[in-house]
């Protein structure tokens, strides 16, 4: 059966690559049809709680007025975009890993890439833009309803979504000015950068560089502000004598410090380690694992560590179950 099946799709891809089709074969684990039926089943499910732990936490930011703070403000955005982020990737594969058909329009790998891309970069500023926010919580207590006024949160939200997508819209018109020279199987199962600039038949290195610029714009400098805030941070909660204060600040914190290492970590293996044939299995996972696992892990992550959101919760189920 294994074998049947790889047998249609590498026939369906020759039928591709003979006729006009001027779109994109996405390889994805087409090489592994068993991990592909395994894949489908983990995917759905976890796209499904994806969809509904994300959705909680925005209900529950709205619902809340406890949760009408700067903090929930951001929150509500990462999931809103985790979402998003999840959705322009993972319907797509799930309905490549159920058929012999791996294409995908070029039309739609444009899409793909500049909205996965553009939410991708978003999710790096705006967790800076949320470590910020926490710097302003714990070390400036008393100043922090001035400092994180409801006008500047919103202006700091609305820079990370601009920055991000004009970011994704020069990456994106710049890979796909680049000569392919009919090559269109990508070994990938979502149209990203790294394996775009493997199919170019002319000198990369320009989009590299392009490629590194902006990686460095979105990715590290929020990982740099974010390390020196959590520093500050550090110092701030080590000077509470009381325990149960220092136990408060960094649960407070904790949760954030998680998603930036499981998210930022990710992100950097796959867009800075030098590409090779042997990482490309690799690459793949890590790939999965930032823009699948991670938007689905993040409700559970904020929700476990902070007393609000399951306060809210219970809240929330309470009054739902007082009602009937």
């Amino acid at each position: 059966m294994p074998g049947l099946t790889g047998a249609l799709c590498q026939q369906r891809m020759e039928q591709k690559n003979g006729s006009s089709f001027t779109g994109f074969i996405l390889l994805g684990f087409s090489d592994r049809p068993q991990l592909e039926l395994v894949l489908l089943g983990i995917l759905l499910i976890f796209y499904i709680f994806t969809l509904l732990g994300n959705t909680t936490i925005i209900a529950l930011s709205y619902l809340d007025p406890r949760l009408h703070t700067p903090m929930y403000f951001f929150l509500s955005n990462l999931s809103f975009l985790d979402m998003c982020y999840t959705t322009s990737i993972v319907p797509q594969f799930l309905v490549n890993l159920s058929g012999a058909d791996k294409s995908i329009s070029f039309g739609g790998c444009i899409v793909q890439m500049f909205i996965s891309l553009g939410l991708g970069c978003t999710e790096c500023i705006l967790l800076g833009v949320m470590a910020i926010d926490r710097y302003a919580a714990v070390c400036r207590p008393l100043h922090y309803t001035v400092i994180m006024h409801p006008r500047l949160c919103a202006l700091m939200a609305s820079a990370s979504w601009i920055i991000g997508f004009a970011n994704s819209l020069l990456q994106t018109v710049l890979i796909f000015l680049l000569p392919l020279c009919g090559r269109n199987k990508l070994d990938h199962f979502l149209c990203e950068i790294p394996p775009f600039l493997k199919l170019a038949c002319v000198d990369t290195t320009m989009n590299v560089y392009m490629t590194f610029f902006g990686s460095v714009i979105t990715l590290l400098t929020p990982v740099s502000l974010i390390m020196f805030s959590y520093g500050r941070i550090v110092r701030a909660v080590l000077r509470i004598k009381s325990t149960a204060g220092q136990r408060k600040a960094f649960g407070t914190c904790g949760s954030h410090l998680t998603v930036v290492s499981l998210f930022s970590g990710t992100a950097i293996s796959v867009y800075f380690q030098p590409s090779s044939s042997d990482s490309q299995d690799q690459e793949k996972f890590m790939s999965l694992f930032y823009t699948v696992i991670i938007p689905m892990t993040n409700p559970l992550i904020y929700t476990l560590r902070n007393r609000d959101v399951k306060g809210a919760m219970k809240k929330v189920l309470w009054k739902d179950s007082d009602s009937r």
